[in-house]
């Protein structure tokens, strides 16, 4: 049982190192080609993407560096 505990706190806390290491080497801390603003089931008020502009009626991206 302790084993099982071990073994799930260190792939969590890697996990969690992991998130930690990508936001400290990407450029300014922010992921790239993440539009969750635009999902029409999290956006309930029409409002573009925070990033790109994207509405969440439309389907591609519009910054094409982004992606």
């Amino acid at each position: 049982m302790i084993e099982l505990f071990i073994i799930t706190f260190l792939l969590v806390g890697l996990a969690f190192a992991g998130i930690a290491i990508k936001i400290i080497v990407k450029k300014d801390g922010k992921f790239a080609g993440t539009c969750a603003s635009a999902s029409p089931f999290l956006n309930k008020d029409n409002e573009p993407c925070g990033i790109c502009g994207k509405l969440p009626t439309e389907a591609e991206c519009k910054n094409p560096e982004i992606k």
